[in-house]
């Protein structure tokens, strides 16, 4: 069920592109949302006014398809969502079934691990599949699952994995071979966040994309050309609609492949330095509902 909660009614206003968008793409987490992972009434009201208004939203998230309950009740055309930092398009109007895939292959997900064993002792990794999550014992589950398997990271990817883009509806029912990899995930107790990133990138780069979302050193690790921005071209190239048609919101790391393809871009004022040094404006922050302000500003451009 969606938690709706109040928020203040005054209008402020931010910076607003020279024309309205046919399509919003937002972030949730810190973003969209407030930081206790409810959506505001305000919010509601703004993503509703834009569908009406005739403009696609699409919600681009980091969250896996099991975590999509929380808007699942807001994207009344299209029913899709981008999940998975990209690696997966999901229908939220067929029960948050996964219609496209985008995996991270085997072969890559070790060739990262040995790499990252290498640079950063003490690293530890889980599995995110399209039927959800393994790990390693000494991984921190920062969302306790029930139904996780716990094993050595040798034996959560040794019963395979295709490699490249698969198509196709999952419905993720195991934790078996036949299910593809979203995510692989990377955690280390003592390295500081964007440190990681950065030798993470230099270490394995050539196998897997490397981003972050989290405020501890957890990197999101997807295969080779998957980003946010990347699946969200597929999405907006079927539906005839150019970069500069867009407008996106964001607040992280791995929000900044998407912020800097679309035509206007907006960072959180709660978001990461890079974020907000990287996109044409700044909204307010994600608990003074920056989106909807934002989606509010440009209503008033038609």
């Amino acid at each position: 069920m969606v938690t709706v909660t109040d928020a203040p009614a005054t209008f402020r206003r931010v910076p607003l592109p020279a024309r309205v968008p046919r399509l919003i793409a937002t972030d949730l987490d810190g973003t969209l949302l407030h930081d206790d992972k409810s959506v505001s009434a305000r919010t509601v009201a703004a993503l509703d006014a834009a569908e009406k208004a005739g403009i696609e939203v699409f919600f681009v998230t980091g969250r896996p398809a099991r975590w999509m309950d929380v808007v699942s009740d807001h994207v009344h055309r299209h029913g899709l969502a981008i999940c998975g930092n990209g690696a997966a398009v999901v229908d939220l109007h067929r029960g948050r079934e996964i219609v496209e895939v985008r995996e991270l292959s085997h072969s890559s997900a070790m060739a990262v691990v040995r790499a990252l064993r290498e640079v950063a002792p003490g690293v530890t990794f889980a599995v995110e599949r399209t039927g959800g999550i393994t790990y390693e014992p000494d991984y921190p589950p920062f969302f306790e699952d029930p139904g996780a398997v716990v094993a050595p990271i040798a034996k959560l990817l040794g019963e395979g994995g295709g490699d490249g883009h698969r198509a196709g509806r999952h419905r993720g029912r195991g934790l078996g071979a036949e299910q593809p990899v979203l995510k692989l995930l990377a955690h280390h107790t003592e390295l500081a966040p964007d440190f990681f990133l950065e030798l993470a990138r230099r270490a394995a780069g050539d196998f897997a994309e490397f981003t972050r979302s989290s405020p501890s050193a957890l990197l999101e690790v997807s295969g080779r050309g998957v980003s946010k921005a990347s699946t969200l071209a597929r999405c907006c190239l079927a539906r005839g609609i150019a970069p500069d048609e867009v407008v996106a919101f964001g607040d992280m790391p791995n929000d900044l492949e998407m912020l800097t393809w679309a035509g206007t871009s907006y960072a959180m004022a709660n978001g990461h330095a890079q974020v907000r040094a990287a996109t044409t404006f700044e909204t307010l922050s994600n608990n003074e509902d920056g989106v909807a302000v934002a989606i509010e500003g440009l209503l008033t451009l038609r």
